[in-house]
């Protein structure tokens, strides 16, 4: 099982680091742990932010592990106040057999979470279309 830890990534020009700080992490099955960018936005509800839950299956033969990704748009209005205007929302889910050998899962997660890392399938969502 993992550890809690802060996240640092690549923002969108794949030089500069961000920052998503740990804020709470799961205490089990059901319950996310949650990282927020905090460098961003001016309140809470503005950061972006990451959450992950996990469960079992009923019988115990699958692990369900999924995300939730959101990234607020911000805007000033003329009196000052900033509000939420648009939300990218980005979630998956994965269903991780508790049979498959852990040499078989380490190449599963692996590839796939190299293919989303792709430029063309970063395009793809950032279009709002699959490729053509």
């Amino acid at each position: 099982m993992p550890s809690m830890a802060d996240l640092t990534v690549k923002k969108a020009d794949e030089t500069t680091n961000i920052v998503y700080s740990q804020k709470v992490p799961s205490a089990g099955d059901r319950t996310p742990a949650v990282w927020k960018s905090t460098t961003v936005g001016s309140a809470p509800a503005h950061n972006p932010s990451l959450s992950i839950t996990s469960r079992s299956s009923a019988d115990g033969k699958v692990r369900r592990v999924e995300f939730a990704f959101a990234y607020p748009q911000t805007a000033t209005a003329s009196d000052g106040s900033i509000s939420i205007v648009n939300v990218a929302q980005i979630s998956g889910s994965a269903a991780i057999p508790q049979g498959m050998p852990q040499t078989d899962l380490n190449e599963a997660v692996a590839q796939c979470f190299n293919c989303l890392g792709q430029t063309l399938v970063k395009q793809s969502f950032k279009d709002g279309y699959a490729p053509t």
